[in-house]
């Protein structure tokens, strides 16, 4: 089963959090502090393969976290950091952010990595709050929280040339006499349900054949199956466009040329710009060769045209003389140009403050989830150090800028206080 789009659920693991300890020996019954550090998150990595050919894996699971940290422990030991969640995925894979639809990453090469999300960081052990005026800090830092991102994994199948076509013009045909692949072939529409891929090995040089299956009028715009896999042949060097010249079934050759580049174009310029070759199919049929005739008459100038019999293999050789000599006057498949999408952690200095119902002022932003992390209740030192917080980071300004005056309520995460000016 040919699976080439599939949505996915990733989180990176959460930092493990710091620990509150302090040395205890033989006749000294508190020493001084030595809680550890958490251990970091593991990252969301994604590792390009050659080994994999479809997204088949990722229909039957949808969730990939990554490992959590673990917390810290006494004697300044730091928590062990989480293990990085690789996930492997077929080459050609594009990966987007679900919600705003940009590309994070294109794996494109065989070991390539890219980290997607990176694990959270481990809380502070209460050993990194000492200072000159606090020598035992009985307060330590929680680690940091990692958010759910939802990703889609869009396969776009890196090949050198690409068969285009109306259905049951002979592509797969013509695929299996070109190369080791073994497509499913039968005398009807729509035979083959999936991209098709073959090596070629010509003149001592290999290249990389796709054919593209369900291709037909208004493809486009989503008829068929031809929406769904046009993105394959969007890397495509070259296209070697086949017409069934036979006209057996009643259709005309000539117009279903002009109707699969209109395809073409419609999904994109670009794919409406690539060099064709045109392969006139099924010409040993009785009264091809008039349609031979037309088609060359109309077309001969503009295009290469090689008349072939895929089932035969007559005309085979001539079509990968041209095809392998095109190929070299053109440039090799590369990596998608666009500018990167990537998850950024907002600033803790960052915060909001809005009024709820009751009229208390509710303080949230990433330096509420930092104070959360930070601050003990039941610790003098860790109230200072919130009290500092909220004056050095100009939350107490802008309380009162709107509005808060001496006993007004203030909410910060879990954590509400009449306002002192």
């Amino acid at each position: 089963m040919f699976v080439d789009k599939e949505s996915i659920l990733i989180k990176a693991g959460d930092g493990g959090d710091g620990i509150t300890s302090f040395i205890r020996y033989k006749g000294v019954a508190n020493g001084g502090p030595d809680g550890g550090d958490g251990g970091n998150g593991g990252s969301i990595v994604f590792v390009g393969s050659r080994h994999k050919t479809s997204l088949l894996d990722f229909q039957f699971k949808h969730k990939y976290f990554a490992e959590n940290g673990s917390k810290g422990d006494t004697k300044n030991c730091t928590g062990k950091c989480g293990e990085d969640l690789e996930i492997f995925v077929p080459l050609g894979t594009v990966i987007r952010d679900k919600e705003s639809g940009r590309i994070i990453c294109d794996i494109f090469y065989d070991g390539q990595k890219e980290v997607v999300l990176e694990g959270g960081k481990g809380g502070k052990g209460n050993k990194k709050f000492c200072t000159s005026r606090r020598h035992t800090p009985h307060f330590s830092q929680k680690g940091e929280k990692t958010e759910i991102k939802r990703v889609v994994l869009e396969l776009k199948i890196i090949a050198d040339v690409g068969l285009v076509g109306f259905p049951n013009v002979g592509k797969s045909t013509l695929l299996s006499k070109i190369s080791g692949a073994k497509p499913k072939i039968a005398n009807y529409h729509f035979t083959t349900l999936s991209p098709n891929l073959g090596v070629v090995r010509h003149n001592e040089e290999d290249f990389i054949v796709a054919d593209i299956p369900g291709l037909i009028e208004g493809a486009a715009q989503g008829a068929g199956l031809g929406h769904e896999f046009l993105r394959h042949i969007e890397r495509t060097r070259m296209l070697v466009h086949l017409i069934d010249v036979s006209g057996v079934e009643g259709r005309d050759p000539i117009d279903d040329f002009a109707k699969i580049n209109a395809e073409l174009k419609g999904y994109s310029e670009k794919l409406a710009e690539l060099k064709q070759i045109v392969v006139l199919n099924k010409a040993d049929i009785y009264g091809a060769e008039e349609n031979v005739k037309a088609f060359k008459k109309k077309y001969g100038k503009k295009y290469d045209i090689v008349v072939v019999s895929a089932i035969i293999g007559e005309g085979v050789l001539e079509l990968l003389d041209k095809v392998s000599a095109t190929l070299k006057e053109l440039p090799p498949v590369k990596p998608m140009e666009f500018e990167a999408f990537t998850y950024e952690k907002k600033s803790d200095d960052q915060f909001e403050i809005y009024r709820d119902d009751d009229g208390a002022f509710v303080v949230v932003g990433p330096l509420v989830s930092l104070l959360e992390r930070n601050v003990v209740l039941n610790d003098t030192d860790s109230l200072a150090y919130f009290q500092k917080t909220l004056r050095d980071k100009g939350v107490i300004k802008a309380l009162r800028n709107l509005g808060a005056k001496e006993g007004s309520i203030v909410v910060i995460g879990e954590i509400e206080f009449d306002f002192v000016d």
